[in-house]
C-alpha cells in the first residue's frame, strides 16, 4: 500500500507469537500484495512459510552489538523504501511491532520515511494466557532481559522480562540477587504457543541450568523485584560484562594475558596495607580502598572469562567460598570446640586435607612462593604434627653456623655474587639452613619474615637514594 504521496513508505507488520496460525488474516494480505517483503529475521516459526522473502539475518552475523544490527537494518530499510517509492515496502517482525520491537522504534523517529503499523498478537497475550493473570490488576512491569539490571533499579511488585534468549543473559539477570533477596518461585517461559511450549517453575540460583533459552523464552518474576536495590557487585559485574563485549581491548583478554595484572594489583594491596602504619591514616585507607577496588576488577573479570567459556560464574566462586568457610569453621557453625587459635588452625588443615583428598598438608602450597614465604608457610604446616617442638632452634648452634659462614665469606677471594661452583654446594645447604632457622625464629617471634627482609631492603634503598644524593650535591675540590 502506497502512502498518501510520493514519500518512501514501509507498512510494519507482525509475524505474532509463534506458528504460521497465529498471523492475522490482514499481514498474510500485507505480505501477499507487496512487490517487497524483507523480514527482520528467519529465527521465528512463523517465518517458515516465506523462504521466498529476503531477510536481514546477515547483518546479526557481521556486527558486534544488537544496537549496531538494529542501525543497519533502518538504513537498509529506508534504501528499499526510496527505491520502491511510492509503492510501501513490507517488513515483518517478530511478535507484534509494538512489543519490545527496537527497530520499529527507530523507524518512527526517521523522518526520512512514513510508515504504517498493522498490529499484532504478541508473546505478552500467551503469557497472560498461560499464567492465568490479568496483567493490569496485578500490576505487571514489562523488561528487557538485556537490560534487567538498569530498568528495574527500585522497581518493586511482579515483572515479566521479555527476550532471554541466552543462558548468559539468563546468568546476568541471576546475579542481581543476594540470597536473601532470590525468589524460589519465579517462572521460565519457553516457546508459548509451539509444540514444545514449556512453562517450569525454577529455583532463581537454576536460572540458567534449567533448559536452553532462546528469542522465544521470558521470565516471569511473581513476586516482589528480586534485589530491588542492585548492589554494587552486580553494577561491577555488569560493568565488566560491557567492557567484554564493546572494548576492544578487554574483549581480547584471556586468563593468561590476565596474569601479570592480577601479580601486580596482589602487590599494590600489599603496598597500601604498608601505608596503614604511616603517619596520615586516612589517606592510607583511601589508598587501601582503591587498590582493593583494582583487585577485586581482576577476580570479577577472571570470573566473567570461565562464565563465557561455560564453566563458572561469580555467583558460583562466591557461594563456593562461603559454603567452604562454613564447613571450615565448625566451631563457629558446627559443634565442635576450638578454644584457641591453634586448634582453630589444626581443625582447619584437617578439614582441608579430607576436602580436597590430599595425602599431606602441604599439598597444595606452590612451590613458586618466595622463598622465605614458603619456609614459614612450611613451618606453620608442621606445628600440626608438633615439627616445630621437635625441631626446636638451637641458638648456640645457629650463632656458630652464622660465625662460620662469615668467616668463610671474607676468605673467599670471588666476588660476594660470583656463582655457586659445584664443589661449594655445601655453602648452599649451610646458607638455606640459616635462613630456614631465621624463618622459624621470625615465626615464633610473631613476625613475618619476607614482610621483615622487605622493609630492611626498602630502609636500604633509601639509604642508597639518600647517599646518591649527598653525592650529586658534593661540589669537587
Amino acid at each position: 500500500m502506497a502512502g498518501t504521496d510520493a514519500r518512501p513508505h514501509i507498512t510494519v507488520v507482525g509475524l505474532g507469537p509463534a506458528g504460521a496460525e497465529y498471523l492475522s488474516g490482514d499481514a498474510l494480505a500485507r505480505i501477499a500484495d507487496a512487490p517487497k517483503v524483507v523480514l527482520r529475521t528467519r529465527r521465528h516459526p512463523a517465518a517458515a512459510g516465506l523462504e521466498h522473502v529476503d531477510s536481514f539475518d546477515h547483518l546479526y552475523d557481521s556486527a558486534d552489538t544488537f544496537d549496531e544490527v538494529y542501525g543497519e537494518i533502518v538504513e537498509a530499510l529506508v534504501v528499499l523504501a526510496e527505491r520502491h517509492a511510492p509503492v510501501s515496502v513490507v517488513y515483518a517482525v517478530p511478535g507484534s511491532p509494538l512489543v519490545a520491537e527496537r527497530t520499529v522504534e527507530l523507524l518512527r523517529a526517521d523522518s526520512r520515511v512514513d510508515i504504517t503499523i498493522i498490529p499484532a498478537l504478541s508473546f505478552l497475550d500467551l503469557a497472560w494466557e498461560r499464567l492465568g493473570i490479568d496483567p493490569l490488576n496485578v500490576g505487571i512491569r514489562l523488561v528487557d532481559a538485556e537490560r534487567f539490571a538498569e530498568h528495574t533499579h527500585d522497581a518493586d511488585g511482579p515483572m515479566l522480562v521479555a527476550q532471554c534468549w541466552s543462558t548468559t543473559v539468563l546468568s546476568d539477570i541471576k546475579l542481581t540477587a543476594n540470597d536473601e533477596d532470590a525468589q524460589p518461585g519465579v517462572f521460565l517461559l519457553h516457546h508459548l504457543g509451539l509444540d514444545d511450549e514449556q512453562i517450569v517453575s525454577v529455583d532463581w540460583w537454576d536460572l540458567d541450568r534449567t533448559i536452553t533459552p532462546d528469542h522465544l523464552t521470558s521470565l516471569f518474576i511473581p513476586g516482589n523485584r528480586i534485589g530491588a536495590s542492585p548492589d554494587e557487585m552486580a553494577e561491577l559485574e555488569e560493568l565488566v560484562r560491557t567492557l567484554r563485549a564493546e572494548c576492544p581491548w578487554d574483549r581480547v583478554q584471556t586468563h593468561a594475558t590476565l596474569k601479570p595484572h592480577l601479580v601486580e594489583e596482589s602487590y599494590e594491596v600489599l603496598d597500601a596495607l604498608d601505608d596503614l602504619s604511616g603517619p596520615d591514616e586516612a589517606a592510607a585507607f583511601v589508598h587501601l580502598e582503591e587498590e582493593l577496588g583494582d583487585l577485586l576488577f581482576q577476580i570479577v573479570f577472571h570470573a566473567r572469562l570461565a562464565e563465557e567459556e561455560g564453566h563458572f560464574d561469580l555467583a558460583d566462586v562466591t557461594r563456593g567460598v562461603r559454603q567452604k568457610l562454613v564447613h571450615r569453621h565448625p566451631h563457629v557453625f558446627g559443634d565442635v570446640d576450638a578454644a584457641t587459635a591453634d586448634q582453630v588452625v589444626s581443625n582447619w588443615e584437617e578439614i582441608k586435607k579430607a576436602e580436597k583428598g590430599r595425602a599431606s598438608i602441604t599439598d597444595g602450597i606452590p612451590n613458586s612462593l618466595p622463598a622465605l614465604l614458603l619456609a614459614t608457610k612450611l613451618q606453620r604446616k608442621g606445628l600440626v604434627l608438633d615439627l616445630s617442638a621437635a625441631d626446636a632452634v638451637d641458638a648456640p648452634g645457629l650463632t656458630e653456623r652464622v660465625a662460620a659462614l662469615v668467616r668463610l665469606a671474607e676468605s673467599k677471594d670471588s666476588p660476594a655474587d660470583a656463582p655457586v661452583k659445584d664443589g661449594e654446594a655445601l655453602n648452599e645447604v649451610a646458607v638455606g639452613d640459616l635462613l630456614f632457622d631465621v624463618a622459624e625464629l621470625a615465626r615464633r617471634l610473631g613476625v613475618d619474615p619476607e614482610q621483615a627482609l622487605r622493609s630492611t631492603a626498602l630502609h636500604y634503598r633509601d639509604q642508597i637514594v639518600a647517599r646518591e644524593i649527598e653525592r650529586a650535591n658534593t661540589t669537587p675540590d
